[in-house]
């Protein structure tokens, strides 16, 4: 079942972004999702709506809670403690409005072959239109494209964009396909 794209009018917090809307279609069909610091559960409720297995990670749980297709994991991130999800790996992994640099290898690292990241944060510039306006919670140009190097970009953005107006980098990328040993024979 496919969501369909608010109109800007009636975009809101709540609403998916039109970013992870543009590249949805894209993630194979019933392949488990990882929504990372999903909050409200916008895109959760997105891919659970698509029929995909949905991971939704946040510190605080209680919007997930009842979510069709959805798996609530309360979890902190950035508190030192072991990843929550051992060695899982996503056909998509969705992280909207969230950085913690750390997590870039191990997000990498738990994509299965042809996997998706989709990925939307703020960058350096946005603190004119608001927050954060903290330099550590800004990516700098370029850098979700270096720390996503070992993937095929599909798509990726950086710039103002509106409304409302803020400064941005997506990122929409692919992991290595399978590997297929092939032996040659005499």
């Amino acid at each position: 079942m496919t969501q369909p794209t608010a109109p800007p009018d009636q975009a809101g917090p709540s609403a998916p972004s039109p970013w992870v809307l543009r590249f949805a279609p894209l993630v194979a069909s019933g392949g488990a999702v990882l929504d990372v610091a999903a909050g409200g559960g916008r895109h959760a409720r997105l891919f659970g709506a698509r029929g995909h297995a949905v991971t939704a990670l946040d510190r605080d749980t209680a919007a997930l809670v009842g979510m069709p297709g959805v798996t609530p994991l309360a979890a902190d991130l950035e508190d030192g403690s072991p990843w929550p999800l051992a060695d899982r790996r996503f056909a998509a992994m969705v992280v909207a409005n969230y950085l913690h640099r750390p997590l870039f290898p191990w997000l990498l690292a738990r994509l299965q072959p042809s996997g998706l990241l989709i990925y939307e944060t703020f960058a350096a510039g946005n603190a004119q239109f608001g927050r954060p306006r903290n330099p550590a919670f800004l990516l700098q140009p370029g850098e979700l494209l270096a720390a996503c190097a070992p993937l095929t970009v599909i798509a990726y953005e950086h710039g103002l964009v509106a409304p409302p107006p803020r400064v941005v980098q997506r990122l929409c990328a692919q992991a290595a396909p399978a590997t297929v040993n092939v032996l040659g024979g005499a």
